[in-house]
Formats: structure tokens, C-alpha cells, sequence
């Protein structure tokens, strides 16, 4: 298996550790991880609106965008039950935490929390091919941008918070990678990405929307 990162997946249009290897990681195993994500959100918000400021609020609402944009992809692949075996389950598990941050977020943002997008993912939830390709080019975005703007939190909670989903987004990296084919890490250190370059790689896929998608049929297609 090859290394396989963002930008190889972007030239041709593209936007546990290794989790499933054997069985070992299960269904309780990752829902037990996305727990520690939420319980320090929990904590968050308890927290005085005061403590929360004006740039963790919009750093806040940037990872709610990017829960917006996995969780639906994960729940549409579930819908349109295209996916096989492994690559099933393990979009039922990813989409299920998804899902969990996304309730968190707004439930610490409240009133402040931006709008859930409409989406159209060009077909990708509709071939298992394209849906792993997808995910894969997804989490490792997620790990990318949690890492981008944990230093620019500044309450330890919000900071605290944001590194517990972090590890957790890690691993569905991992595991989409494995299902996928190519090594879950081969590199000693990753790097950040900022919020204008994730910006840019997630207008360039076109899957955000102004409304949703009323077609039934269309051929399977990654637009990157």
C-alpha cells in the first residue's frame, strides 16, 4: 500500500490506527471515543457565554461547518446503501460520532451556531469506490483543520475540546485509509492547514450547495 495524501487525491479531480485491521476495533470502541469529545464539549458549555470569545465562537462555528459537511456525507452514503461490508459499517460508526459532534457544537454554540449548508455530493455516496476515495480526502481535511486552530483557541476548554475531537477525527482518518488501501500514517509529523486553505479546498469541490440535490440518477463523479 502507498502513501496517499489531499494533494495526490486533488490532481485528478479529487478532493482505530489502521481501525478495522482483523475486527479488533469495534462499533463500542469508537463510539467510547467520540465520548471524550463530547464530555469536554459538555464542559464547554457550562462555561459563561462571557468566557467564550468572539474568536472561539468563530472558530467554533468553522468545525461545525466541517461536522455539517461529514455528517451529512456519512448519513447520505448510509441512505443511498450503495456500501458493502466493511466500508458499511464503518460509514454506520463514523456517521453515528459525526452526527454526536455536530449536536455538541450547537449545543455549545446556541444561538451562535451558523446554519447546517445544503449539500450535493456529486455521486460519491453512491459508489464505494468513490465514497472511500471521498472520506479519506475528508478526515484527513478534519485532522488538518482541527490542528490548524487549536493554537488560536483561547479558552483552555474550547482548546481542550477541540484536541478531543481531533484524536478522534485521527482515527476515522486511519480507518478510512486502511478500507481504502493506502498506509493509515507514514509520516513522523503532520501538518496544520489554515482556515483560508481548507476554505479553498472545500469551495473547490462544489459539494456545499444552495439547495439540495432533486436528482435521482447521474453517474458517480468526484468534483475536486
Amino acid at each position: 500500500m502507498g502513501e496517499l495524501s489531499f494533494d495526490r487525491l486533488d490532481v485528478d479531480g479529487a478532493l482505530g490506527e489502521a481501525a478495522e485491521r482483523a475486527g479488533v476495533v469495534t462499533r463500542g470502541t469508537f463510539l467510547a471515543g467520540a465520548l471524550g469529545g463530547t464530555a469536554a464539549l459538555v464542559g464547554l458549555a457550562a462555561e459563561p457565554a462571557a468566557a467564550q470569545t468572539a474568536r472561539d465562537v468563530a472558530i467554533l462555528n468553522y468545525a461545525l461547518t466541517l461536522e455539517y459537511l461529514q455528517a451529512a456525507f456519512y448519513t447520505e452514503a448510509e441512505r443511498m446503501g450503495a456500501l458493502r461490508a466493511r466500508a458499511a459499517e464503518a460509514a454506520g460508526v463514523v456517521g453515528a460520532v459525526e452526527r454526536a459532534h455536530v449536536k455538541a457544537f450547537k449545543d455549545v454554540l446556541g444561538r451562535k451556531a451558523v446554519k447546517r449548508p445544503s449539500f450535493d455530493f456529486q455521486g460519491t455516496t453512491e459508489d464505494q469506490n468513490a465514497f472511500l476515495k471521498t472520506a479519506v480526502a475528508f478526515e484527513d481535511l478534519a485532522v488538518e483543520a482541527y490542528k490548524g486552530q487549536a493554537p488560536r483557541l483561547q479558552t483552555k476548554s474550547a482548546l481542550a475540546a477541540a484536541l478531543a475531537i481531533h484524536s478522534v477525527e485521527a482515527r476515522h482518518a486511519a480507518w478510512m485509509r486502511y478500507l481504502f488501501g493506502v498506509e493509515p500514517a507514514t509520516r513522523a509529523f503532520d501538518q496544520p492547514r489554515s482556515k483560508q486553505q481548507i476554505t479553498r479546498v472545500v469551495q473547490s469541490t462544489n459539494f456545499i450547495s444552495s439547495s439540495p440535490s432533486t436528482q435521482r440518477k447521474r453517474t458517480p463523479r468526484y468534483t475536486g
